[in-house]
């Protein structure tokens, strides 16, 4: 009985490699905000940032182990990180806390619509493949990674780590996020090309593809990896694998802050996928779990638990496939 637990463990373990930072969250914002001009909002809180720490808290939300791979400073904000990841049961033994660091802050100004974000990388920026004990993956099914852009010293290595995850028996996904220089060069299909799932939305898809619509950009990135997930946001999303494409529509939901709500999609993707459920029923629990966490401020305060995603589901009339 211990033994088939064991592996029931591994089967469900996630590990993730990231940035961590801080987002300070100015939400229901009255207006987009414009230089030279004061807007008033809603609501202000300090809460964990990071497109990785927030896929993490998303997986561990729906019953998955998870262990985060990282490096903070020294500092206020690099304790608040690490404490909200222990909180969530996230083991950070594979984060470093490195004394002459400074933790990332993100400040995010968010309407009910969309929001804009400001970014002090600090140690983000610092992370390398040297500072990353890789045979740490061992006992781990399934390797996230993402925020490609702003781990400048990490990106190098981004292709490698996935080949080692691979070489581990682990699956893979990948994220780039958005590209602040707007450069997408081709260091990022190397990356692509040693995924098993990639994560993209409808404006990187164009932009990293140079297509003008995104079937179009599905079919080119499908030639590279063998599932590709392109989020539509209040469209739903869009997937090709194994020949076939699939959509699903989104669910419906007043959002409150939008913060994150890509990398929740991608927790709840991920956790279907490891699940064992076809294609529509991994991107109707992405949609179901990127629409709940808009129904609170910040990436991770709205994240379903099982339970809840599976209440919301049968509210919704899914049948979970």
């Amino acid at each position: 009985m211990r033994n088939e637990k064991m592996q029931q463990q591994r089967a469900r373990a996630v590990a993730v490699i990231g940035e961590l930072n801080v987002d300070l969250i100015a939400s229901g914002l009255t207006s987009a905000p414009v230089l030279g001009q004061e807007v008033l909002a809603e609501d202000f809180q300090t809460v964990l940032g990071s497109a990785s720490a927030i896929f993490a808290c998303g997986a561990a939300r729906l019953g998955h182990p998870v262990s985060f791979f990282s490096k903070v400073g020294d500092d206020d904000y690099g304790s608040f990180c690490l404490n909200a990841l222990q909180k969530a049961g996230i083991s950070t033994k594979n984060v470093s806390t490195v004394p002459t660091s400074k933790t990332g802050v993100t400040i995010s100004l968010s309407t009910r619509k969309d929001r804009a974000l400001v970014t002090v990388l600090g140690a983000i920026s610092e992370l390398r493949q040297k500072d990353l004990d890789l045979r740490a993956l061992r006992g781990h099914s399934h390797l996230h990674m993402t925020s490609f852009f702003l781990q400048t010293a990490l990106r190098p290595a981004f292709p490698q780590i996935l080949r080692r995850a691979r070489k581990l028996g682990l699956t893979t996904s990948f994220d780039p996020n958005s590209d602040p220089m707007s450069s997408w060069g081709p260091d990022v299909w190397r990356v692509v090309d040693e995924a098993t799932i990639l994560f993209i939305n409808q404006d990187e898809a164009l932009h990293l593809t140079r297509k003008k619509n995104v079937r179009e950009a599905l079919q080119q990135l499908a030639e590279r990896a063998p599932c590709v997930v392109v989020k539509l946001g209040p469209r739903g999303a869009i997937a090709a694998a194994d020949g076939q494409v699939v959509s699903a529509p989104p669910f419906k939901v007043r959002p409150v802050d939008t913060t994150g709500a890509g990398d929740s999609f991608a927790a709840g993707f991920v956790h279907a996928f490891l699940c064992g459920r076809n294609l529509h029923g991994c991107l109707v629990e992405g949609n179901a779990c990127g629409a709940l966490s808009t129904q609170q401020v910040g990436g991770t305060a709205g994240q379903p638990d099982l339970k809840s995603l599976e209440k919301f589901l049968r509210r919704k009339g899914v049948t979970q496939s």
